[in-house]
């Protein structure tokens, strides 16, 4: 390029603690969980990847001097995805024409409300680069929760899968093979046989039905995953599952306070930054209770206070948060209730995935053992009848 500036080398010299952690961490991980955690972009070519990526590079390149129609031109060269090239060519073409930064943001959907008015935060105060790098780290802290999760919860997924497809072969096609042979003996079976066969009946006869049922189901829940009804439901689910749902919470908790650190820091005013968050963190519980959070601030009411008044905040929150109003410094106390909860999803995610593996394995085996016994049973009653 024109200008001699290898981003790479700017942004490995700018970051590289983080850079080493990401090495490390890279290091540590199974092929297998590295393929299956990657960040596949097919129906979404500008997630939180590319947006952690470009609010970083730009970050860097504006705080070493470069100005930003030079820096976009760096930015849309290394795009792979044309559409992306494209939205980030409109951008900058705004830019030169006169536009804010956040100005032209706005007008293309991938970027949310939370993010271009942040960046009209940091262009009203002159701390754009500050504002970006913070933007950066916001979505590097979502993209590792995603991975965390993900990373637990793919190989008991499979494990169980596989578990499955290995039960439904021996009930449709090994038990009917043994069925048949008991009743041609014409002998009694024992109930456990019997409810085994019964099953495998129920299963060969209504399998088809209950998969299409199923699948239409999901289809028609998918179709209407934006209703409110529908995203209540399932949160109200989700929050209630036996394992997980502590985890789930923390992880949308923990998404809440990152973006109050970010708006906060970035001195929006608090109505302001509940707003834009409730647009931001896409949880249904924590939506709806910043809606009353909002109201009860605007009339005079504590932060803290009005978050208590809803469970999906723990306490431990909500102490944080009166004492962070109380020092007037509540970016700096959501930032660490934020890595708090980020490092205990961290841990349990680690233990719940060490913990499912040998659980579903020995499900598994003691299922698959049920089927044999029943199988066997009367083989051996009709060998001591013949002896």
């Amino acid at each position: 390029m024109s200008n001699g500036i290898d981003i790479k080398k700017i942004k490995v010299a700018a970051t590289p603690a983080a850079a080493t952690t990401t090495s490390a961490g890279q290091r540590n991980t199974p092929k297998l969980a590295a393929w299956l955690t990657k960040d596949y972009t097919l129906f979404s070519p500008f997630g939180d990847k590319q947006k952690e990526s470009l609010y970083h590079e730009l970050g860097i390149l504006l705080q070493a001097g470069i100005d930003l129609k030079a820096a976009f031109d760096m930015l849309i060269s290394q795009q792979q995805n044309k559409k992306n090239a494209a939205m980030l060519t409109e951008v900058q073409s705004a830019v030169v024409q006169g536009s804010s930064l956040s100005a032209a943001m706005q007008q293309h959907k991938p970027f949310t409300p939370y993010e271009y008015h942040s960046v009209q935060i940091g262009e009203e105060t002159g701390k754009i680069a500050a504002v970006l790098q913070d933007l950066a780290r916001f979505f590097r802290k979502r993209l590792k929760q995603k991975r965390q999760i993900t990373s637990a919860l793919t190989y008991p997924f499979i494990v169980m899968l596989t578990s499955f497809g290995a039960i439904f072969f021996m009930m449709n096609f090994i038990v009917p093979m043994f069925a048949d042979i008991f009743q041609r003996s014409g002998n009694a079976l024992p109930p456990i046989t019997q409810l085994i066969v019964s099953v495998s009946e129920v299963s060969r006869n209504y399998a088809p039905l209950i998969i299409l049922a199923l699948a239409a189901l999901s289809m028609w829940l998918y179709l209407r995953r934006n209703n409110a009804w529908n995203r209540r439901w399932t949160a109200w689910l989700m929050i209630r599952l036996p394992v997980f749902g502590g985890m789930i919470r923390k992880v949308y908790v923990a998404r809440f306070c990152n973006s109050m650190a970010l708006l906060t820091g970035s001195k929006i005013p608090l109505i302001r930054a509940l707003q834009l968050c409730r647009q931001m963190v896409g949880f249904y519980p924590i939506e709806h209770s910043l809606i009353a959070v909002e109201d009860r601030v605007m009339h005079g009411h504590p932060l803290h206070s009005s978050l208590a008044a809803f469970p999906i905040y723990d306490t431990k929150l909500v102490s944080l948060v009166k004492v962070g109003e109380e020092v007037n410094q509540l970016a700096d106390f959501f930032g660490k209730v934020a890595d708090q909860y980020n490092d205990e999803v961290e841990y349990q995610s680690a233990t719940i995935a060490a913990l499912l593996e040998p659980l579903i394995i020995v499900f598994l085996g003691l299922f698959v053992g049920l089927i044999l016994i029943a199988m066997y049973l009367p083989m051996f009653q009709m060998g001591d009848t013949f002896g």
